[in-house]
């Protein structure tokens, strides 16, 4: 069999972040984080503060960000947008972005907050950068951006959003979910406010963990409230970063893993992914272009993540997926992949996408597999 659905997760995750999570489970040292003076909460609760230096130094986050843990990105860019954005408001984001940002955004349009969207190229799905002075107003507050779509796979011009930023004094949110591990994600400079992140993807993490890198600057109002392990007479959920985001227990076997996933790719070094990366994809997209009746969907010409969206003729992505399963074995991901904006762009509103998505774990003779089985499906004469 083969997966090629790396981009909803990766399957596929280092033995190493098995046997940490299995040991946080059985060693029967890890109480709860913040919540006692004894040793079992005071250890767990160092292993969570070595967990947040190890995605700070991933992320090349200086001293003025702080880590908070959550379950996934979803609910990191939840506790963001609805904490920092106000009525009244302007946020500019982008046709790229997932459901997770989209529809918080909704929300709080409804509550008051105005949304412009920044247009993409049909095919390509390249951003029209040259929209962002065009959609500027006085009460502009905020960035919000896809850094890597999970759709076409191209990466975000991030320094051209920071100097737009930066010459308009906007706040700048980054949903890293796709670049996180498999592209370098560079906070140095302090221009980003947030970067939301999700273990179980190109991490190589447990699923449910990821979290948010955040200015500890930042006002933000809280949007889960709960226990905390202090201030217990307090009515309301005490303010500072991290712990407004912080409420109840801490996912610490999962974090555990997570960090051990994220020191594993220190050690082997982003760069190095984001290579290999660009190799597989070089070779598939180089191959598949040459498949009669195949429309392959993104901008190649810029960085990419391994993420990659085709049509064969007018087939329903559906039928192209399922057919990929069930004589090939090959599992891939159909449909609209929670971001209906970028189909309405493609102009694939109708039928979706199918989209290959490779891990650290795809190998060359894996993506010549792929590319075989869709010469042989494209070569069906009712395709």
């Amino acid at each position: 069999m083969y997966y090629f659905d790396n981009a909803a997760t990766t399957v596929q995750k280092p033995a190493e972040v098995a046997q940490a999570v299995y040991q946080a489970l059985c060693c029967g040292r890890l109480g709860n984080p913040s919540r006692g003076a004894h040793a079992y909460s005071l250890e767990a609760y160092r292993q969570v503060l070595a967990a947040k230096d190890c995605v700070k130094e991933l992320f090349h986050a200086g001293e003025e960000y702080e880590i908070a843990f959550t379950h996934n990105s979803t609910i990191a860019l939840n506790m963001v947008l609805k904490g920092m954005l106000r009525p009244g408001d302007h946020v500019i984001t982008t046709t790229w972005e997932h459901n997770a940002v989209l529809r918080p955004l909704y929300q709080l349009e409804k509550e008051g907050v105005q949304l412009d969207f920044i247009s993409s190229e049909p095919v390509t799905g390249a951003l029209r950068y040259d929209e962002l002075e065009q959609k500027i107003r006085p009460q502009t507050a905020m960035v919000v951006c896809n850094h890597a779509s999970n759709v076409t796979g191209n990466v975000l011009d991030i320094d051209r959003i920071k100097a737009f930023c930066q010459a308009h004094e906007l706040l700048l949110v980054l949903d890293v979910s796709q670049s996180a591990g498999a592209y370098p994600v560079d906070l140095s400079g302090g221009v980003i406010t947030a970067a939301c992140f999700t273990g179980h993807k190109s991490l190589y993490g447990p699923g449910g963990t990821g979290g948010i890198c955040i200015k500890k600057d930042a006002v933000v109002v809280p949007y889960i409230t709960g226990g905390d392990g202090v201030h217990s007479f307090d009515y309301e959920q005490p303010g500072g970063i991290p712990g407004i985001f912080e409420a109840g227990t801490a996912n610490v076997a999962g974090i555990i893993g997570l960090a051990t996933a994220v020191k594993l790719r220190l050690e082997h070094g982003v760069d190095a992914v984001a290579d290999k990366q660009k190799k597989l994809g070089e070779l598939f997209v180089g191959a598949v272009r040459e498949i009669p009746g195949i429309l392959l969907y993104g901008d190649f010409s810029g960085p990419h993540v391994g993420v990659y969206a085709l049509n064969i003729r007018g087939a329903d992505s559906a039928i192209v997926s399922d057919m990929l399963w069930e004589q090939f074995e090959m599992a891939t991901r159909s449909g609209f992949h929670c971001a209906p904006r970028m189909h309405e762009q493609l102009q694939t509103a109708q039928r979706g996408v199918v989209r290959f998505s490779f891990s650290n774990f795809t190998t060359e003779e894996d993506v010549l597999a792929a590319v075989r089985a869709l010469q042989l499906i494209a070569a069906q004469p009712d395709r």
